[in-house]
């Protein structure tokens, strides 16, 4: 019955993402040309504290457990990071593309910089995005930090990688902050 219910629940969800790719003028080939997999909502969420603007944030327990030791590392060698944020509904990330589309933006525009509803890895649970003190937030300057620096060669100890970097695969904007935890990972 689990394998019925599980199928049933992504018969649903693969609905519902269609349908608001329709409503939001989102080719209907976005995943197949971009390779990106479909990302269900994260339904066991664990708080990880509250991000920079004092919003609480939520992460899958193992993601939490691996943020928590990275930040802890992080700090222990002088850096801090900075959560700017964590899992984001498949809700939230409509009302993004909504929003940039209201202020007159093109959807294929959009799409170069944020990911379609169902696709972004903040919908799994597994994502955050990371600033440091001194730095604007989720902008390419990010870079050009000691915080990145490290990211760059520690992340990886704690099941972190960089989504995407420059001339990623996916067509999506180089993003130094955006970093995902890999769920098979230990």
């Amino acid at each position: 019955m689990t394998v019925l219910l599980s199928y049933l629940r992504n018969k649903r969800f693969t609905r519902r993402i269609a349908r608001l790719h329709q409503d939001l003028g989102i080719p209907t080939a976005y995943a197949r040309l971009r390779g990106l997999p479909l990302q269900p909502e994260a339904r066991r969420l664990v708080s990880v504290g509250p991000d920079i603007y004092q919003r609480n944030q939520r992460l899958l327990p193992p993601a939490a457990a691996a943020w928590r030791a990275m930040a802890a590392a992080a700090a222990a060698d002088g850096v801090e990071l900075q959560l700017v944020s964590a899992f984001r509904p498949v809700d939230y990330q409509a009302g993004i593309l909504r929003r940039k589309l209201d202020q007159g933006q093109s959807i294929d525009d959009i799409l170069r910089v944020s990911a379609a509803p169902g696709y972004s890895e903040h919908h799994s649970g597994r994502a955050v995005d990371l600033t440091t003190p001194g730095y604007p937030v989720l902008e390419e300057e990010f870079e050009h930090s000691a915080a990145y620096a490290w990211l760059g060669r520690r992340a990886a100890e704690f099941g972190f990688y960089l989504s995407y970097p420059r001339g990623n695969p996916h067509g999506v904007a180089y993003e130094p902050w955006h970093w995902a935890w890999r769920e098979s990972f230990g």
